[in-house]
């Protein structure tokens, strides 16, 4: 099997547990459930690593592991039966009636371990955002031998035209990939490539990053692009979308400066998105310059931080971090 072949089953799935998502959106509230790491977990980051593993599962990618940020341990618990049943709604709207054994083996597929060949996925990435009702992107992205080969990022409130980042859109829009084949932008008029805008030294640098400052040093951000002669205020929005906004042209550059020494970033944040960012023409690599490697497990170890965006910007960013941090 191919990879374009690989990736329509992707795209399928991406596509279905969108609509689990949006129908956690429909609700009149969203309750968020803070984890071990305080990062908070909702019913759609659950219904949605169902659906995706559900799909999976009946696919000709069946057998191949899914890496998966959540796990259905909190779900079990005899306290969760109204979360769970609303979990097992919301797979239902997007996949029919499904029992609640299944959800809950499919949530628990993601347990899986990084092998020579696995899917990794991000379900809701960006739970603020969604909890906000604004940003947030369900990402699915298939490595081989450390190197992302297939990624979709679905963005079900980002516009098409890239109008607002603060409000939901009503369509949204879907991001794909396959290496070497270019990135393109899944909306309802049809699959369009994807280019990263043009640039030259004497325009400004169009930047964005995250809206959590805890996840990017945002002062540090603002220092390095007064340091390009470019300061300003960057667009902030949570997920993947951000790779998203850089490869359609919309952004010159995403940064994710790092925050902690010991921090690093996990492989599901990052790896469907920076994909479709480098097939659209950016270099993404980490605040040294160095290539992303999703080889070394769950995490990026080998990695600190992340520059996205157009090659002459980042090759500037890179120096001016060096000089700063050295």
């Amino acid at each position: 099997m191919t990879h374009t072949e690989m990736l329509a089953t992707m795209r399928m799935a991406v596509e279905k547990a969108a609509v689990a998502t949006r129908a956690v959106h429909a609700a009149a509230s969203i309750d968020g459930v803070a984890k071990d790491d305080r990062s908070p977990v909702t019913v759609a980051d659950w219904a949605s690593q169902a659906v995706v593993a559900i799909v999976l599962r009946g696919s000709p990618l069946a057998g191949i592991p899914l890496v998966g940020e959540e796990e259905a341990a909190a779900l079990r618990s005899p306290d969760s039966a109204d979360l769970r049943a609303r979990v097992v709604g919301a797979v239902s709207r997007a996949l029919g009636a499904t029992s609640e054994a299944a959800v809950l083996e499919a949530i628990d597929d993601g347990r899986a371990e990084p092998a020579a060949r696995f899917l990794t996925l991000d379900p809701v990435d960006g739970t603020k955002g969604f909890l906000r009702r604004q940003q947030y992107a369900i990402s699915l992205a298939l490595i081989e031998h450390g190197t992302v080969a297939a990624g979709v990022v679905g963005c079900p409130n980002l516009s098409a035209d890239g109008s607002d980042h603060d409000r939901a859109d009503p369509i949204g829009t879907f991001a794909f990939a396959v290496r070497g084949a270019g990135a393109y932008l899944s909306t309802p008029a049809g699959d369009t490539r994807m280019q990263i805008a043009e640039w030259s030294p004497q325009a400004a640098v169009r930047a964005c990053e995250s809206v959590e400052s805890a996840h990017s040093k945002q002062d540090l951000s603002a220092e390095l692009l007064a340091d390009l002669g470019a300061a300003g205020t960057p667009a902030r929005l949570d997920s993947q979308a951000k790779y998203v906004v850089v490869a359609r042209g919309g952004a010159d550059i995403y940064m994710r400066l790092p925050v902690k020494a010991d921090y690093r970033e996990k492989i599901w944040d990052h790896a469907a998105g920076a994909l479709v960012a480098s097939e659209a023409g950016a270099r993404v690599c980490d605040v040294l310059g160095q290539p992303l490697d999703f080889g070394q497990g769950r995490e990026l170890t080998r990695n600190r931080g992340v520059f996205a965006g157009h090659p002459a910007i980042v090759e500037r960013l890179i120096r001016a971090y060096s000089a700063r941090v050295r």
